[in-house]
C-alpha cells in the first residue's frame, strides 16, 4: 500500500515524523507550496524542504518513501488530478485537513485521519516563530532537521525575514 502525505514542511517536525511511524506504507511525501520560499510562511525552498525531509526519514527509520516537491494551483476543483499527475500512484491520503478529505474522498481514495501530536508545539508556525524570537525550538524537529537547517543558514534566514520590513 502507498499513501500521500501533503504538507509544505516549513519545517519538517516531529509531529509529522510520528505520524508516520504509525503505519507501514510506502510514502508519497508531497511538498506543498513549491514555488514559494524566502517568506515568513515559507521560508524554505523545496530543496532544502526535500533534503530535511530524506534527512529525517532516514533518521526516523522509514526507508519506503517518495519526495516530490508539487506546485500550488489554488482550484481544488483540479487539484486530486494535479497531484495524480506529478507523484507516483498512490492507495490512500493521510491528511486530518477537512478540504483535502472532501476532495480526495470524492475521487474515490481511501481518506485516513490521525491523531495530532502535541499541536499547540509541533506546527511550522510555532517552530518558525521560536527560531524568529531566538527561543529553543530544536526539540521540536529531528536532529538531522535541526542540523540541516543550521547548516544553511535557516536560522538567521528566518530572524532575518522577521525583522525585516523589505526582506
Amino acid at each position: 500500500m502507498r499513501a500521500l502525505f501533503i504538507g509544505r514542511f516549513q519545517p519538517f517536525h516531529l509531529g509529522h515524523v510520528e505520524i508516520l511511524k504509525n503505519f507501514d506504507f510506502e510514502y508519497v511525501i508531497a511538498i506543498g507550496s513549491a514555488y514559494e520560499s524566502y517568506t515568513k510562511e515559507n521560508p524554505f525552498t523545496a530543496g532544502e524542504r526535500y533534503e530535511m525531509i530524506y534527512e529525517a526519514m532516514n533518521e526516523a527509520n522509514i526507508k519506503k518513501f517518495y519526495i516530490v516537491p508539487v506546485p500550488d494551483i489554488n482550484r481544488y476543483g483540479v487539484y486530486v488530478k494535479h497531484l495524480a499527475d506529478l507523484t507516483p500512484s498512490f492507495d490512500k491520503v493521510i491528511t486530518n485537513k477537512k478540504v483535502i478529505r472532501e476532495i480526495f474522498e470524492r475521487e474515490g481514495y481511501e481518506v485516513i485521519s490521525t491523531p495530532l501530536y502535541k499541536r499547540k508545539e509541533y506546527r511550522g508556525e510555532v517552530i518558525r516563530k521560536r527560531i524568529a524570537k531566538k527561543m529553543p525550538w530544536e526539540h521540536l524537529v529531528p536532529k538531522s532537521v535541526a542540523n540541516y537547517i543550521k547548516k544553511i543558514k535557516g536560522v538567521e534566514r528566518i530572524q532575518a525575514i522577521f525583522n525585516a520590513k523589505d526582506f
